[in-house]
C-alpha cells in the first residue's frame, strides 16, 4: 500500500430530517470520497430520518486531505437527487493523535479535544474527539448544504499504519 499512511473508518449513523426528494419522502445514502476513493452507505427505503450504522473504511494518503460527505435519493429511472453535501476536516483529530499522550493512563470517556461550529466547517453542535475502548475517535453532526435541511451524525477514528507518519 504505497504512499498509505493509515485507514479511516467512518461509522455513519444516521441521517436527521434530510431533505423530501420523491412526493412524500426520500430514499437516502450517504457517499463519502476521499481523495480518489469512494464508498457509500445501503439505501434506506422512504425514510427522511435513516439509522444507517454502516461503517465505511478508506485508505489515507494526504492526512491534510478533507472527507466529502454527499447524501443522495436514490431514484429508480432517473439520474439521484443530491439531498446535501459536507466536508469533514480530520486536523483536529490527527492533531489529538500527535499528542503522543500515554493513553493507558487515561480513563476511557475521557474527552480530548472539542471543536466548535464555526463559518469554516460544517459541524452544527460542538464535536468531541474522545478517548474510547482503547481507541480515539471523534463523534459529529454535519450540517449538510446546498439543501433546504438535513444533518448526518457520523463517527470517525483513524488507524495510522505501523512505522508511517501522518506528516502534515
Amino acid at each position: 500500500m504505497e504512499g498509505v499512511v493509515g485507514l479511516l473508518k467512518m461509522r455513519v449513523k444516521k441521517g436527521i430530517n434530510l431533505a423530501v426528494r420523491d412526493t412524500r419522502t426520500s430514499d437516502p445514502y450517504l457517499v463519502a470520497t476521499l481523495d480518489t476513493q469512494k464508498t457509500k452507505t445501503k439505501v434506506i427505503k422512504g425514510n427522511c430520518n435513516p439509522v444507517w450504522n454502516d461503517e465505511l473504511t478508506l485508505t489515507m494518503r494526504d492526512p491534510k486531505a478533507p472527507i466529502h460527505i454527499a447524501v443522495y435519493d436514490k431514484d429508480r429511472f432517473s439520474n439521484d437527487d443530491s439531498m446535501g453535501v459536507a466536508e469533514i476536516d480530520v486536523m483536529p483529530y490527527i492533531e489529538c493523535l500527535r499528542m503522543g499522550l500515554n493513553m493507558n493512563s487515561i480513563p476511557d470517556g475521557t474527552k480530548l479535544e472539542r471543536v466548535h461550529p464555526s463559518k469554516h466547517n460544517y459541524l452544527a453542535d460542538e464535536s468531541a474527539i474522545t478517548w474510547e475502548n482503547g481507541k480515539i475517535v471523534q463523534d459529529m453532526v454535519l450540517r449538510l448544504k446546498d439543501v433546504e435541511c438535513g444533518e448526518v451524525v457520523i463517527q470517525i477514528e483513524i488507524v495510522p499504519l505501523p512505522g508511517r507518519k501522518l506528516n502534515i
